[in-house]
């Protein structure tokens, strides 16, 4: 009786090879699945740089007057006092606030788009005179286009 118990423990070398097969099917067909996913996707390093580049311009362009305080006329990016003066920039290379390109960063492109557009509902409505839609586009290298967009109002 003790000679067929000790024969039953274990497993043979026939369930452990089958067990092995088993498993390396299951694991490739995961990792096939995975890599085709990966390929397909863009980076989401890229994406994240185009968000993070995109809501830079935005906050910079709403932290500006609504409209133009006077002075001398605007020459570049630096001198830009005013929301308006943004709708200027029409596929760029990303730049500091002083219009200086970024390195590292040449292979992105960024266009602002400025229109005014009545915000609210009727009744309280705030007319287009008064507010603008800022949109900033980003162009990945991977030629998405990220777009992020704020209203800035006139207020008094």
């Amino acid at each position: 009786m003790i000679s067929s118990f000790r024969s039953q423990i274990g497993t043979t070398l026939i369930e452990l090879i089958i067990t092995i097969v088993v498993l390396g099917i299951g694991l490739s067909s995961i990792l096939l699945v995975m890599n085709q996913n990966t390929a397909s996707s863009s980076d989401p390093l890229i994406l994240h740089q185009g968000i993070a580049i995109a809501e830079a311009y935005l906050e910079e362009i709403t932290e500006k007057p609504f409209s133009d305080p006077g002075g001398p006329a605007e020459t570049g990016r630096a001198d830009y006092d005013n929301v308006s003066d943004y709708a200027a920039i029409v596929a760029q290379v990303p730049q500091d606030q002083n219009g200086n390109a970024i390195a590292g960063l040449g292979n992105y492109l960024v266009t602002v788009t400025i229109t005014n557009e009545a915000i609210g509902p009727a009744g309280v409505q705030v007319a287009a005179a008064n507010a603008f839609r800022i949109t900033v586009a980003v162009t990945t290298p991977s030629t998405d286009v990220i777009q992020v967009s704020a209203y800035r109002t006139n207020y008094f």
